[in-house]
Formats: structure tokens, C-alpha cells, sequence
């Protein structure tokens, strides 16, 4: 179930570099002729419906045992439940109609009555998710003319019949599975790795016999002979001489017709090994994360250039406008009265220098701003490391549910980060009450996250999803929490109320400063919605990818194009922030420590905006879908308001002592 200006040229990487690159992190698994491969099957995923069905929940052949194979608690909250397989294959050997079991997938599908749950799969165009040596499956179609191979998704559990509206179920695969051979020394047997796996389904109406009683759809794959197929197709009549793989031809043309999905279904399969010498072991993962060249690079690279413009145009404001301006308030404000009228004139004049004892006068709310703080410097440092983790290669796809664990771990361990920043703002705008502002830095975030992903759970349990997560992993999650991060908090608060507060050039009036009426174009809702639109606009082509990978299970394995992005998205938040805020202080309004702050974090809403236009993509029109995909958006856009946010006022904080410390106060 389940979360982004560079300041040089994206030329200085390379376009490889970019992409990110794979360093396995597995050590190769070798085999030798005839020695057992494991098929492995995984949750069942749909684009129309984003809650996965584990596997075994439909009618589907049993081995004689279930193992559920995990790794990590990653995997469990990514929503992988990897499981076990009747399916026999051996290193090399292939196999021609093998028979896995009979099973009674259901009642048939008749208007009016309810669909057997195999049917309401089919029809919620939910596919299947399998492994072989840890490649997750490809899925091959073809029709008269074309033949069409998609590496990402994995491949349908069967089909609606158009004219008919009827379902009918894929009960034959193809498995074709590439080798290569490995070099070896002379005297060692010959082994071979395994470097591509793809599926092609078929629908094959078989007319079969039992050959024997079957308890109505028990697993009876204790027997390679399950039953007797009358008027076979080539490839499963026995007698045949020259044996012949099951081809699309050949399914087509056999006057059998494809299996409903109702009643008594016979299941089979080929395996076919083809060896691929130009394919290595190391690159093998290289057409699942390029999705077989689906999106060209260009695209991405017209996402960073996009991005770069407007860098490069707000860089040029901020040069043209601030820079000019405060040189010439710099001299203005520097220069010594000489004579009456300059006295005068000094007396009338407007500007930023005249907030200078109000302009760090502390801001409303300011436990709750501290946190806000502390816990944005705390997601954009686990963000910030976790994409150069990813961009260095650590965070493979071969270890699936890492990427989650990298999050999980980081954020943790960054607990300390959070209490830090948060006490030390809480102490300088003179906050007393240090104990409650740190229980909020150690519940606030964690608690509201935790809460979403409780009730999402409850719903998934509802629903029967395989996303659920168990309570023993609830359980693990608590302890992390309680058991690591909140003692981090505290610790990293005790530092931050050792240290010195953060100090300020100017010193701060008793009386506050009355604020002239302002313009309607500087008010804070204007302001906001302006500032959110420029760094939106410098990260929206790589948010569709990354939302699909998030809700379409496609592959996001770009980690280089996402990392300049991300540095730009920061670049660009900083800039129209500082902007923004000379702006309000010309006007002598000195409250800016909630305005940058909204200002900066003004991004996230058009990210929550823009996730209604991608909601359409999903075509899913279920009530507990919409809960899900808008309650986890709503999260995702509520931490990214976090890190945006303390990156626009930590920016203007910075511009604001550099600016007032550079002028001569009387």
C-alpha cells in the first residue's frame, strides 16, 4: 500500500549515471541440467482496483504445502505475499502440456446471479504476479499478426469475451524462461543462469476425463497424470511422435474454444528453456526498470530541462529584482544624514529597514510551528538519503520491499534530526514549555501517519485484500517507534535545548510595530497559491511516473533523473519563497515565519490537486478504492507539505539575518 534547481548540469552525470544504476545484491543463483527451478507466485494486482487478492484466495492449484516466503518487513507493508507454487520445473528440461489439477472454479455465470469470485476477478482485470529465480513475470500476447511482450504488471488471469460478455479463465501458460551458460573451469560440471522469465497464457477449453475421483477441487498435484484429454491439441496428445509446444495457432485452431471461467477447469503448462548468451546475469533486471523501453529517456530528460527553465527564470528574477533592489536599499540605508532635508527624508522613508525591531519578533503558535519544522527537516533528510541510497545503487529491485525499509529505518534513526530542529526553533522564539513541544515532535507526525495506515489496514482486512498487514508486523512497527525513534526525539530535543538559541542582528522592540493595510496581491492566500505554482510546475512530469509506480506497479528505477529533480523542486521552493517574502517585508509586513512557511509548502496541494486528473487513469469507481488512493495522498502531500515548508522559511530565516545584518542600525 503504499513516498520527489539542480545547481549543476545535468550534463556533469551522463545519461547512464541518470538512470541510476543495479548493483545486484544477491549473489547469483547457478544451476546445473535437470536440477528443480522454484516458481513462486505473488499477490494479484489491478489497475481498476487497488486492493491485491492473494493467491490462493481464488481457485487456483495447491501444492500439498503453502510456504509463505519472506524477507522482510518491507515486503509485508509493500503489500508482497510471495508463496510457493505446484508448478515442477527442471534446469533445461522442457515440458510439453504438463497437468497440475482439476479444480471447480466455480458456479456459472448466468444474468441475474450472483459471479462466482473467479469471474469478479477476471472482470476486475486482476493479474497474476509470478517469480522464477527472483525475476518477477513478464507477460507475452499475440494475436494473427503481432506478438506483444510487456515487462511490468505481470499477466492477466483471464479474459471478458467482448460480444458475449462472458469470462473465461487462462488455465494453460507457456513458461519460457532464458539462460545463459556460466564460465566455468574445465573439470566442473556445466552450470546456467536464468536471466529472463516470461508468461503466455491461454484459454483452452480441454475436453478431459479424471483419472481419478478428485474431492471437487482439492489439489491433485501429487500425479503428473490428472486426467485423460480427449481430442487433445498437438501439444498434450500423448501419442504424438514430434512433440510441439502449445502455440497460438494451434489454441486457435482446435475447435475446442476457450475455458469458462465456471465448473470442472483443467490446468496446464509448457516449459520452454531458450538460451541467451547476449543477456549477462548483472543486466538482467535492465528491461523490467526501462519497461522495455515503454517511456524513452527524453521524456525524462524534457522533465529536468522543463525543470532547469524555470530555475534558471526565477534565478534571473531574483538576480534582476532583489539583487538590484537591495544594493540600492544597502546604499540608502548605509548613508549618513548631512543635512535637514535628508533628515527629513529618512524620517518618510518605506521599506524593509523599518520592521528591523519586529521583523524576528517570534510568530503565533510557536510550539506548533517548531514541529512543523522538526519533523519536514526530518522527512527531507530521509528523502534526501534514501534517493542517493537509490542513485548509488543500493536499493535494487531484486530486494523487494527495500525501498520501504530504507524509509522505515531512516525515518527512525532521523528521529534525533526532528528533536533537534524542533527544540532549538521552540527555544528561540523563547518557548518554556520544552516538555510538551517535544512529546508533540515524538506523537504528532508518527501518530497521524500511524492512524491513516490502521484504519486503510481495518479496511483492507474488510475487503479481504492481500495488502492487509498482519498484527505481529503492527506490532514491529510499534516497536520501532516506541522503542527507537521516540528515544531519538527526546535525545536530539536535549541537545537542541543545551545549544544556544539561533541568533538575530537586530534586536527585537517590546512594542510591536502596527502593519500598514496591505494590497490584495500580497495577502496570504494569493501569495500562497503563486508560490505553489512554479515548483509544481518544475516536478509534474516526473510526478506521473512516480505515481504510476505507486499505483500501477509499474517500475520506477530512474533514481538519477528523480534526484535532480528533487534538488530542483528544493531550489525552486527556496527561491520564490525568499522572493515572496522580500516582497512582504517592502510592505512592512513583518509576520513572514507562517507565511514562508505556507508558501513553501503551497506545492503539496497542487500534488493533491493533480492526484484527482491521475485518479481517472486508475478507472476504478469503488467506494474503498477512493478511500484509499485520497487517504494516502492526502499523507504523501501532508509530508511533502512538511519538507517544503521548512525549506521555504529555513531559506527565508537565512536570507532574512544576512539581509538585516548587513545594514547599520541606529
Amino acid at each position: 500500500m503504499l513516498n520527489q534547481a539542480t545547481l549543476i548540469t545535468a550534463a556533469l552525470f551522463g545519461g547512464r549515471l541518470v538512470q541510476g544504476f543495479y548493483l545486484p545484491g544477491v549473489n547469483p543463483h547457478s544451476f546445473t541440467e535437470g536440477a528443480p527451478v522454484k516458481l513462486k507466485v505473488n499477490k494479484m494486482t489491478s489497475v481498476h482496483e487497488e486492493y491485491p487478492i492473494e493467491y490462493y484466495r481464488l481457485p487456483f492449484c495447491q501444492p500439498e504445502e503453502i510456504k509463505l516466503e519472506h524477507e522482510n518487513l518491507g515486503e509485508f507493508l509493500s503489500g508482497d505475499r510471495i508463496e510457493s507454487s505446484p508448478y515442477r520445473l527442471e534446469m533445461k528440461k522442457d515440458m510439453y502440456c504438463e497437468q497440475v489439477c482439476t479444480s471447480n472454479v466455480g458456479r456459472t455465470e448466468t444474468p441475474g446471479v450472483s459471479p462466482n469470485k473467479l469471474v469478479r476477478a477476471i472482470r476486475r482485470g486482476y493479474h497474476n504476479n509470478w517469480i522464477v529465480d527472483n525475476l518477477p513475470s513478464a507477460s507475452k500476447s499475440e494475436d494473427e499478426t503481432t506478438t506483444y511482450t510487456r515487462y511490468f504488471q505481470g499477466f492477466p488471469i483471464g479474459f471478458v469475451d467482448p460480444k458475449e460478455q462472458l469470462s473465461y479463465v487462462y488455465n494453460h501458460v507457456n513458461l519460457e524462461i532464458e539462460y545463459h551458460e556460466v564460465e566455468r573451469i574445465a573439470t566442473a560440471e556445466k552450470e546456467y543462469r536464468i536471466v529472463r522469465f516470461t508468461v503466455e497464457p491461454f484459454s483452452i477449453n480441454h475436453d478431459f476425463t479424471p483419472a481419478f475421483a478428485d474431492d471437487d477441487g482439492e489439489d491433485s498435484s501429487s500425479s503428473f497424470k490428472i486426467a485423460s484429454i480427449e481430442n487433445p491439441i498437438a501439444s498434450c496428445d500423448e501419442n504424438r511422435n514430434e512433440k510441439a509446444h502449445t502455440s497460438f495457432f494451434m489454441v486457435t485452431h482446435n475447435g475446442h474454444g476457450p475455458q469458462l471461467a465456471s465448473g470442472k477447469v483443467l490446468f496446464t503448462y509448457d516449459v520452454i528453456w531458450k538460451e541467451n548468451k547476449e543477456v549477462s546475469w548483472a543486466s538482467r533486471w535492465d528491461i523490467y526498470l526501462s519497461m522495455n523501453n515503454a517511456f524513452p529517456d527524453k521524456v525524462h530528460w524534457l522533465s529536468v530541462t522543463n525543470s532547469l527553465v524555470i530555475v534558471l527564470v526565477l534565478t534571473t528574477m531574483i538576480a534582476a529584482i532583489l539583487v538590484r533592489n537591495l544594493r540600492r536599499d544597502y546604499d540608502r540605508y548605509s548613508r549618513v544624514s548631512t543635512s535637514d532635508v535628508e533628515r527629513n527624508e529618512d524620517l518618510e522613508e518605506t521599506g524593509w529597514k523599518l520592521v528591523h525591531a519586529d521583523v524576528f519578533r517570534p510568530p503565533s503558535y510557536p510550539m506548533m510551528i517548531s514541529v512543523f519544522v522538526g519533523t519536514g527537516v526530518q522527512l527531507l533528510s530521509m528523502a534526501s538519503a534514501t534517493i542517493i541510497f537509490a542513485v548509488m545503487g543500493f536499493l535494487n529491485p531484486a530486494r523487494r520491499g527495500s525501498l520501504v525499509m530504507a524509509l522505515l529505518i531512516l525515518y527512525v534513526v532521523l528521529g534525533g534530526v526532528a528533536g533537534y530542529v524542533s527544540a532549538r526553533m521552540y527555544k528561540t522564539f523563547k518557548g518554556k514549555n520544552w516538555q510538551r513541544a517535544t512529546f508533540v515532535t515524538a506523537f504528532g507526525f508518527p501518530s497521524i501517519t500511524f492512524g491513516i495506515f490502521f484504519l486503510m489496514n481495518l479496511l483492507a482486512v474488510s475487503k479481504d485484500s492481500g495488502d492487509a498487514v498482519p498484527f505481529s508486523k503492527m506490532v514491529v512497527l510499534l516497536l520501532l517507534w516506541f522503542g527507537i525513534s521516540v528515544p531519538l526525539v527526546f535525545f536530539g530535543a536535549y541537545l537542541g535545548f543545551k545549544v544556544d538559541a539561533v541568533e538575530f542582528p537586530v534586536n527585537t522592540s517590546n512594542i510591536p510595530r502596527q502593519i500598514p493595510d496591505q494590497p490584495w496581491f500580497m495577502g496570504s492566500t494569493f501569495t500562497a497559491l503563486v508560490s505553489g505554482v512554479m515548483p509544481f510546475g518544475a516536478c509534474f512530469l516526473e510526478l506521473f511516473f512516480i505515481m504510476s509506480s505507486i499505483w500501477m506497479d509499474q517500475y520506477y528505477y530512474v533514481f538519477g533523473f528523480l534526484f535532480l529533480t528533487f534538488v530542483i523542486l528544493m531550489v525552486t521552493v527556496a527561491e520564490i519563497t525568499i522572493l515572496f517574502n522580500y516582497f512582504q517585508l517592502c510592505g512592512e509586513d513583518y509576520h513572514w515565519w507562517w507565511r514562508s512557511f505556507m508558501n513553501g509548502g503551497a506545492t503539496a496541494l497542487y500534488v493533491y490537486l493533480y492526484s484527482f486528473q491521475y485518479f481517472k487513469q486508475l478507472e476504478s469507481n469503488s467506494v474503498a478504492t477512493y478511500i484509499l488512493y485520497f487517504g494516502y495522498m492526502a499523507l504523501i502531500c501532508f509530508g511533502l507539505f512538511l519538507i517544503s515548508g521548512s525549506v521555504g522559511l529555513l531559506s527565508c530565516l537565512y536570507f532574512n539575518k544576512k539581509m538585516f545584518g548587513s545594514i547599520k542600525i541606529d
